[in-house]
């Protein structure tokens, strides 16, 4: 058929007013398997069992081709099972409706109707289905009507390499493939009767992005996450009850825009380093890391009080006489989560003596896995790929920089991360003058938050910025669906595209 000689195309419900028609396209579509047709029986039991799972496209009110499918509890079956196995000796007794996986049992388009792509629109229409009941992944046992000419030459696996590469054309695999299906196991005997693929069969799998597995608890994790970014003012504080009544005002404002997260610069209590000036710089420092581990208490009330995961930014800590840079992540459940940083600027080195960390993680939170790295570690683009590995959605950098110059290597590397590891970023820094303070006299920062750049994202893969140099909160959603996405459909996919057989990065 031409695609002048259509007037409508429909997506419908089958019904068993259908039935004459379906068997007469089934005799037509494998015309070289004898009796490969359902009975009307079979059809009336697919459709009382699950009515959603049974659909038929027709043009101008003619059929021109069908979708049968059914839930199964896929741990029941093996990845060797049969089709007569996973339809119940094709009584459908297989069908579970708390099951966890969409399995096709049928998709054909009649020969007439074929070069419409309508075999794509039934497709897709499982795909929205399993979505919409939240399955797991969608399974079927899928033909190769063309192994049978290379049998001889190819093991089944050598003949699906083949046609990846498109060295074969198969019109059953590739069309699959071209549908995001993958191959995920070769079943020998899977269908009797089908000499055309020799008697094998590939089982094919999409998965479902948006599947999360059911709970009985009442929490449940969260998809579009409101980010809170704290743009900090430097200035002076007479004690450290006034410097934590400044930070809670912030907490405050960004809670009652119900954040799910705060996000504080990187040293932004040095401010209470102005009494010690006095002292020599690696002196003052090591002074101010007293004040660490109340302000860590402090906020971790603040988390609960407030419900808001808080990310303290940085702070000095000594540890075993050794000074670090280090912060912690406060969930708004209680728990707390210690990050460092591994890389220290030479400045850090030289003038306060301060030392590289060691731990470098993800973290588990109410909205996904997080990671944090502060300011230059930013700039090591290894880090953030381990954390994208270990499953990272968010990515947050607390900063401090002084000149334009240091902010803009924090900026255009932070951006870098949101592209290369297929997740957000957001970027926290403090502004203004310090003029008490050794080391710590003058900043220069603007807050962002970056997203990767394709279609469901800014084009410029910036999703908010603060204004520059200016106190203020910096509030972002970000929907970690869209990363879901990203990951398996983007226009470029840097995290499955890697070439893992020339390379590989891990933790030692």
């Amino acid at each position: 058929m031409e695609i002048k000689e259509i007037e409508n195309i429909e997506l419908q419900f089958l019904t068993l007013d259908d039935y004459q028609d379906l068997k007469k396209a089934m005799i037509a579509a494998y015309s070289n398997m004898n009796g490969a047709y359902w009975k009307e029986e079979h059809i009336k039991s697919l459709i009382e069992k699950f009515p959603e799972g049974q659909v038929v496209i027709k043009i101008n009110g003619q059929l021109a081709g069908v979708a049968l499918s059914i839930i199964v509890d896929y741990e029941t079956f093996d990845d060797q099972h049969t089709y007569e196995q996973i339809t119940g000796k094709y009584s459908f007794d297989t069908h579970d409706n708390n099951g966890d996986v969409l399995y096709g049992i049928e998709v054909f388009i009649k020969p007439q109707f074929r070069g419409l792509r309508l075999g794509r629109r039934l497709y897709d229409y499982r795909k929205e289905l399993c979505e919409k009941l939240n399955l797991k992944s969608i399974l079927f046992g899928g033909r190769m009507p063309n192994y049978h000419r290379y049998a001889d030459t190819f093991t089944p696996k050598e003949y699906i390499e083949k046609v990846k590469r498109k060295e074969i054309q198969d019109p059953v695999l590739n069309f699959q493939i071209s549908n995001d299906f993958h191959p995920a196991k070769v079943m020998k005997g899977y269908l009797p009767g089908d000499n055309a693929s020799n008697d094998f069969a590939i089982l094919m799998e999409w998965d479902n992005i948006y599947y999360h597995k059911p709970t009985k608890k009442a929490a449940t994790k969260k998809k579009v996450i409101r980010l809170g970014l704290i743009q900090w003012q430097m200035r002076p504080y007479k004690d450290l009850e006034a410097l934590l009544q400044q930070a809670e005002y912030f907490i405050d404002a960004v809670s009652g825009y119900r954040s799910d997260f705060a996000l504080f610069p990187e040293f932004f209590d040095a401010p209470l380093m102005a009494k010690d000036n006095h002292l020599s710089t690696p002196d003052a420092i090591r002074e101010l890391a007293k004040h660490t581990e109340a302000i860590v208490q402090k906020f971790s009330e603040f988390s609960i009080s407030y419900n808001i995961n808080i990310i303290t930014g940085s702070m000095p800590e000594v540890v075993d006489g050794r000074l670090y840079n280090v912060g912690y992540l406060c969930r708004r459940d209680g728990s707390m989560e210690r990050y460092e940083k591994l890389h220290v600027t030479p400045d850090e080195a030289k003038v306060w003596g301060m030392q590289g960390g060691n731990q470098l993680q993800a973290f588990d939170t109410d909205c996904g896995k997080i990671g944090v790295l502060i300011c230059y570690d930013s700039e090591f683009p290894e880090l953030s790929r381990i954390l994208a590995d270990e499953g990272m959605d968010i990515l947050f950098i607390p900063f401090l920089t002084d000149t334009q110059n240091g902010y803009s290597r924090v900026r255009n590397c932070a951006q870098a991360r949101a592209i290369e590891n297929e997740c957000y970023v957001a970027i926290a820094g403090s502004v203004g003058n310090l003029p008490n303070v050794q080391n710590m006299d003058i900043q220069f920062a603007q807050s962002m938050v970056f997203t990767p750049c394709d279609f469901s994202f800014p084009t410029n893969g910036i999703k908010a910025e603060a204004t520059p140099n200016t106190e203020m909160i910096l509030i972002a959603d970000v929907d970690i669906d869209l990363l879901r996405e990203l990951n398996q459909f983007g226009a470029v996919r840097n995290l499955k595209d890697r070439r893992k057989d020339l390379f590989e990065l891990r933790k030692k």
